[in-house]
């Protein structure tokens, strides 16, 4: 998998709202998704692209009808902007790799895609993040060392994504 030691895992990938992402692909059972789908299925869609203080509650209701709050908008698109780029280099991402167990699903392969505007969305955000990582909510949460290391991450990946 191409994004697991550059990007996940090292502060993209590794929290409850990463967890929450990738067991959402598993239900949808389906071998192909678009961001936009993603976006309605959590609500990003109502954030007009802003990611930095969301004032709404992000939440998905899963299979079994309960409701998966999503703690920083924010973690959420840069997990799937990895998930993006893995999908852009190698055509799918495994999802049982990103689990890091031998979890079962219909669609073990999923092909995340987007359109031109919504790579420019992510884009605009990680861009934005990149450049001031302390005006988002989980700056409350991590050492301001972390965010700007997160930052920088971000940066690369909106490169390799984006450009």
């Amino acid at each position: 998998m191409y994004i697991a030691n550059k990007y996940w895992n090292h502060y993209i990938g590794d929290t409850d709202d990463s967890m929450a992402l990738v067991e959402y692909l598993a239900e949808k059972q389906k071998a192909e998704l678009s961001v936009g789908e993603i976006f309605s299925d959590f609500g990003l869609d109502k954030l007009d692209g802003d990611f930095r203080q969301p004032e709404i509650p992000i939440v998905y209701e899963n299979d079994r009808g309960m409701e998966i709050p999503i703690y920083y908008a924010i973690d959420l698109l840069v997990d799937l902007a990895a998930l993006l780029l893995e999908c852009k280099v190698n055509g799918t991402v495994n999802l049982c790799e990103l689990f890091g167990d031998e979890r079962e699903t219909a669609a073990p392969d999923v092909c995340i895609m987007a359109a031109p505007a919504e790579y420019e969305q992510i884009h605009k955000v990680l861009a934005d993040f990149a450049a001031e990582p302390l005006a988002y909510d989980l700056s409350e949460m991590c050492p301001k060392e972390d965010m700007l290391e997160m930052a920088a991450l971000c940066e690369e990946l909106r490169k390799e994504l984006c450009e």
